[in-house]
């Protein structure tokens, strides 16, 4: 004899009794559809989950009193195949996502070394005169063109090319150390 009785057999109903509510399907199902969900998922906690969503849908759908669906428990096993389709498809999706590949970053000894050679090369720009600085900042900085620099400074494209041109070589021996 079943949970409801001998009129209820596994999702069959014999002659005119009532169906069954969503809370004796529960109770009398809930393992065996977990059981189902664990064999199409492989993971329990999964299953578990798909199994009351399949319930929750029943239940949110019908109300406890599921007259209106013919074979409540083929409509759960059916939920809860359509779920687990549903999961696996979504883990295929996931772990066919790659993520983008992170840029390396510097060491800590590698970013110690650009602080210290930023340092020189700020130090080494103090020592040039005001024209010259302002030149290379505005070039290499600000990445202006000879004529925008003309421009800006108020000064001929010649002028900017040998103020640059003196500029780096300046650089050049102050960073070597031969000034």
């Amino acid at each position: 004899m079943s949970a409801y009785g001998s009129a209820y057999d596994g999702g069959v109903l014999r002659g005119d009794a009532p169906q069954p509510t969503v809370t004796e399907l529960y109770h009398a199902h809930r393992l065996r559809m977990v059981r189902l969900a664990v064999l199409l998922v492989d993971d329990l906690a999964t299953a578990e989950d798909v199994v009351q969503d399949a319930f929750t849908a029943l239940y949110r759908r019908h109300g406890e009193q599921i007259s209106e669906v013919d074979n409540a428990l083929g409509y759960l096993r059916t939920a809860v195949v359509n779920t687990s389709r549903s999961v696996l498809r979504r883990r295929r999706t996931a772990r066919a996502w790659t993520p983008p590949e992170a840029p390396d970053l510097p060491s800590a000894e590698e970013h110690v070394v650009l602080d210290e050679a930023h340092r020189e090369v700020l130090a080494a720009l103090g020592r040039l005169t005001p024209r010259r600085r302002q030149v290379l900042v505005l070039r290499y900085w600000a990445d202006l063109s000879e004529a925008e620099i003309a421009t800006t400074l108020g000064i001929s494209r010649g002028a900017v090319k040998s103020n640059a041109s003196r500029a780096l070589d300046a650089l050049e021996r102050i960073l070597e150390g031969r000034i």
